[in-house]
């Protein structure tokens, strides 16, 4: 109000249209400007980054990740639809589980919007994972569905189903699947003892002899080895390094036990 005033007396009518003139043209230039930093940034920048990002990566990793992706979008739609805590769940576990990025994480959100804007029939996804993955890769995929979907306050049982068929798919043991699944219902289990732990970890009854916890052990050492999925990527050695941590530790556990 006293602006305008000021502005009448110093120049009148004439003074306060050219004022009024230029802060509409200065207000529109910034619009302008502001909106082609924008289109810039979403259209060139951001996919230059992404673009650049993919090509330090090998195939196999790009491939495997890309396959992740969908697959847990495709889980997330059993109900219908995608809800913003569901994709909150898949960036979140990409974020803090694989201690993903920035250019990572941006990367990952593509992948969502690409698997939601044209969405891939789950066997075609798995025939494409099978064609290309042997046992071992295929295992850390199982474990990382099972991370995503136990990552919330309860698992979904038509996810979990879900989980179930796509073991069987990719011919993954009854055995291996149990063992994975066990090791993420005994979290939610807080009665559980460590010794009922180790024995899920290793995937074993319990009660199992020593010489049946040495031969589980030997076969998880060999199928969770970091070696057998490096060519994955250092975030998916990562996963099976820490699933070796686990490993071990249940085995040194009935190990110290038996003196």
């Amino acid at each position: 109000m006293w602006l305008v005033i000021f502005v009448l007396l110093s120049g009148g009518a004439p003074f306060l249209a050219q004022v009024l003139g230029f802060l509409l043209i200065s207000g529109l230039g910034v619009f302008l400007i502001a909106g082609a930093a924008l289109w810039y940034f979403f259209y060139h920048h951001l996919p230059g980054r992404i673009s650049a990002y993919e090509r330090t990566q090998t195939a196999s990793h790009n491939e495997f990740v890309f396959l992740l992706v969908n697959i847990l979008v495709h889980i997330a739609t059993i109900d219908g639809k995608v809800t913003r805590e569901e994709l909150a769940t898949i960036e979140n576990f990409f974020r803090l589980h694989l201690r993903y990025g920035a250019d990572q994480l941006l990367w990952v959100k593509e992948l969502i919007k690409e698997a939601q804007a044209t969405p891939t029939d789950l066997n075609q996804l798995l025939t494409r994972f099978k064609a290309q993955f042997a046992y071992e890769p295929r295992l850390i995929l199982l474990e990382l569905i099972f991370q995503v979907i136990y990552s919330g306050a309860k698992a979904i049982d038509p996810e979990v189903e879900v989980a179930r068929r796509i073991a069987l798919f990719l011919e993954i043991t009854a055995h291996d699947m149990q063992t994975i699944h066990g090791r993420y219902t005994q979290r939610f289990r807080q009665q559980a003892s460590e010794e009922d732990r180790n024995y899920e970890t290793l995937g074993v009854v319990k009660g199992a002899g020593f010489d049946e916890i040495k031969k589980a052990y030997r076969t998880l050492s060999m199928q969770y080895h970091p070696d057998k999925v490096g060519h994955l990527g250092e975030e998916f050695k990562r996963v099976a390094e820490e699933k070796m941590k686990e490993i071990n530790a249940a085995y040194q556990f009935f190990k110290d036990r038996q003196g």
